[in-house]
């Protein structure tokens, strides 16, 4: 495993960050305690030192998973976590939203279920339409000011909301937004056209999640498996439902054919090319070994140029970049 600095932070992260929204079973699908650990220990043992989990991934369980995993070996870790949403199902609406009460009493709850003092990385887990930037920023400020948080971070926040937090954070003297975390795979490029150019400008860590598209990149999909498609109700899933799609996919097979490599690998790896700290969220052990099979897999400008060609083609017909870019 290789590392690197975050951002503008003295960090040094692993290649990839392990996910832990399948840690529990509490949505109804998902990794039980003994298939949590085994997942944890191989990502540790392979060097992997960035962790990021919610407090609404499997309603707490995946928070209180890792405050087991992590006794004893706190200090070998990044641990990252976010607030929004709430721990529960049908969360009271003042523990929700980006509030500064709701971020209080999230922290609260989460620094609880991890067993720990302070968490590195707070992320609001994504906008709520109404809190402003003003009250997020001096939000995170109180919080690392009382030690309950080392940096701050967006995630899933649009590139306008990003750098008018940023920049408030600056001009305030308050904890710096120190990352961003969107979405970005070979189905879902739209980051490229502002969040990656405001990630740079602005100096900012970029976590991106997803970059098998939801398990379809892998092909599993194509050989009868359910995974994501079903598991979580559809969502946090880009289905194979057009012809640029199948084509992408079946550019990522044959790439992965002329490397002997698996397709997951390969859409890991190009997603590593991108200046960012790629997300993975394994269920099973054995995902977990294929994904980082992913950090041996050296592409070839022409086999990345035969990737993003076939994929821009797909944003393009989607309206989501210049059609120049395809």
């Amino acid at each position: 495993m290789k590392y690197a600095a975050f951002g503008k932070t003295g960090l040094k992260v692993s290649q990839v960050a392990l996910g832990t929204g399948n840690f529990g079973t509490g949505w109804g699908y998902g990794a039980d305690p003994a298939a949590s650990e085994a997942i944890f220990n191989a990502y540790a043992q392979a060097g992997g030192n960035f962790i990021d989990t919610a407090d609404i991934y499997q309603f707490g369980q995946s928070e209180t998973l890792l405050g087991t995993l992590l006794e004893g070996r706190r200090e070998e870790f990044v641990l990252a976590s976010k607030f929004t949403n709430g721990a529960a199902a049908e969360a009271n609406r003042l523990v929700t939203g980006n509030s500064r009460k709701a971020m209080v009493a999230s922290v609260e709850a989460s620094l609880k279920r991890l067993n720990t003092d302070r968490i590195d990385i707070y992320w609001a887990h994504h906008p709520d339409g109404v809190t402003p930037a003003e009250e997020l920023v001096r939000g995170f400020e109180d919080l690392a000011r009382a030690g309950k948080i080392l940096y701050a971070g967006l995630s899933n926040f649009p590139a306008w909301q990003l750098a008018r937090a940023v920049t408030l954070a600056e001009l305030t003297g308050a904890v710096p937004i120190a990352a961003a975390q969107f979405e970005h795979s070979l189905v879902h490029r739209e980051p490229e056209a502002d969040l990656f150019p405001a990630c740079q400008a602005l100096g900012l860590g970029v976590v991106t999640w997803s970059p098998l598209g939801g398990g379809m990149l892998t092909g599993k999909y194509r050989q009868g498996e359910k995974g994501r498609a079903e598991g979580f109700g559809g969502r946090v899933f880009q289905a194979e439902n057009s012809a640029q799609r199948t084509q992408v996919l079946d550019t990522v097979l044959a790439v992965a054919k002329e490397l002997g490599v698996t397709a997951g690998q390969v859409a890991i790896a190009w997603a590593g090319t991108h200046g960012a700290t790629p997300l993975i969220g394994p269920r099973t052990a054995s995902q977990l070994n294929d994904n980082l099979g992913a950090l041996s897999v050296a592409l070839s400008l022409e086999q990345i140029g035969r990737l993003d060609a076939v994929s821009l083609q797909v944003e393009a017909a989607a309206g989501r970049v210049p059609k120049a870019w395809a």
